[in-house]
């Protein structure tokens, strides 16, 4: 809180700055966006109105962002169902100020979020409800649970294994803490897959996928603990920005070489994939929030110099079934793709596509409502995060037969399962 101001008419206007990031050494920049807060008014008998301002909205890494964007409110912030979106908010791009209202009752704390938070607690749950589906005396598949390593903050960094399939598929989430919708995606698809809200009983797509002949999952619901718990935007407890960790940049030979990942600024990164050098890997998602798009969508990995036809007709396959599952999630809009050969493999994806010559995308879910299926009051929310998760299954049984397959495989696939050169640009 920067300070309150009282106007000539009794208005009450409380101006607050987003904290930022501690300093990212190769982006060179302080990264900040997400804010969570609570309020509460006091000393009134009636209901007071006040007008909220973020004072450095404009400063934030992705101010063009806060254009359509709402504030999420809720008084039980612990229930992830009851937030509603705040539809008086406001961006002025000249002031920099991001501002709505609310009307307090006496005492009433009420919470203010850029998204519902996923708490370190919620996560923690989450963790025993699993280990607890890998204790059944009659699990439905096989499930464990291993730590791969340790965070700089010395939290844990939960791997689950679910499944005995001949295809290994990886799905990270969270490697920017501030996007805890990534979080809740994870919690939808471990729930499905485990049961964990039915008592162990699973539908049979998850018998199917999870068989020897289909699939063994390698799930990391939260890459960046340390960086949720301090309440980071991109960045884990010593200021890095974990996407950009996955791969050396720079020439060695060069003053400005920056090596990634290590075990002394990114040993998140730093376990996972050495886990995955060990599994190897035939497909693979990385599960985010993206601020200024109103869309769920696939970011592919066509800026890598092993893009090929076999690439591309997988990743059209996998992104037009998944749309066909869940009409959230879209095809043609999504960031414009990089050239062949000028990928930066330093992201993950691209890391990952390259390394094990495999299908890799980025996923994206809105901070705002989303344009597929419109809903102003609740927009893009934790419910639907965690649906968008669970229904990512079946787009991943119609590819996995394809995965390694040589040749001209895709004359098996529909014509909507052909290939979309996505853009960026929604208004035209």
């Amino acid at each position: 809180l920067l300070k309150t101001e009282v106007d000539e008419n009794g208005e009450t206007t409380a101006f607050i700055n987003i904290r930022k990031d501690p300093y990212t050494e190769l982006e060179e920049k302080y990264h900040f966006q997400y804010f969570s807060f609570r309020s509460t008014v006091g000393s009134v008998t009636e209901p007071k109105t006040v007008k909220y301002v973020l004072a450095n909205a404009g400063e934030a890494s992705y101010a063009h962002a806060w254009e359509d964007s709402t504030t999420f409110i809720s008084t039980n912030p612990s229930d992830p169902l009851s937030w509603t979106r705040k539809l008086d908010t406001t961006y002025d791009s000249t002031s920099g100020e991001l501002s709505w209202t609310h009307t307090h009752n006496q005492n009433e704390a009420v919470y203010f979020a850029y998204f519902p938070p996923y708490s370190h607690e919620r996560h923690n749950n989450l963790i025993a409800k699993i280990s607890a589906a890998a204790a059944s005396p009659t699990p439905t598949t096989d499930i464990s649970i291993e730590s791969l390593g340790q965070t700089l903050d010395k939290r844990e960094m939960e791997c689950i294994k679910v499944g005995k399939g001949k295809s290994i598929c990886w799905i990270i989430h969270r490697q920017h803490p501030g996007e805890p919708m990534a979080e809740f995606y994870a919690e939808g698809l471990l729930d499905r897959l485990l049961g964990l809200s039915t008592a162990g009983s699973v539908d049979g797509l998850v018998r199917r996928v999870t068989a020897e002949d289909m699939y063994t999952f390698y799930i990391v619901p939260c890459m960046c603990p340390d960086g949720a718990v301090r309440g980071h935007l991109r960045t884990n407890a010593g200021g890095q920005n974990l996407n950009r960790e996955w791969a050396p940049t720079g020439d060695p030979s060069s003053p400005d070489y920056y090596d990634a990942p290590t075990l002394e600024r990114s040993p998140e990164v730093y376990h996972i994939l050495h886990k995955m050098d060990q599994t190897g890997c035939d497909v693979f998602l990385d599960i985010h929030g993206d601020e200024a798009l109103p869309f769920n969508f696939l970011a592919g990995s066509e800026g890598c110099p092993n893009w090929s036809p076999r690439l591309q007709h997988l990743h059209g396959a996998l992104l037009a079934a998944y749309s066909r599952d869940n009409t959230d999630m879209q095809i043609p809009i999504s960031y414009e793709p990089e050239e062949v050969g000028e990928g930066r493999m330093n992201v993950c994806s691209n890391q990952i596509a390259v390394r094990y010559d495999c299908l890799a995308a980025t996923l994206e879910m809105p901070f705002k409502d989303c344009l597929s299926n419109v809903d102003p009051v609740r927009g893009w929310n934790p419910a639907r995060s965690m649906q968008l998760g669970a229904s990512v299954l079946g787009a991943l049984a119609y590819v996995q037969p394809y995965l390694r397959l040589e040749g001209e495989f895709w004359g098996g696939f529909r014509k909507e399962d052909e290939y979309v050169r996505p853009t960026e640009n929604y208004k035209s």
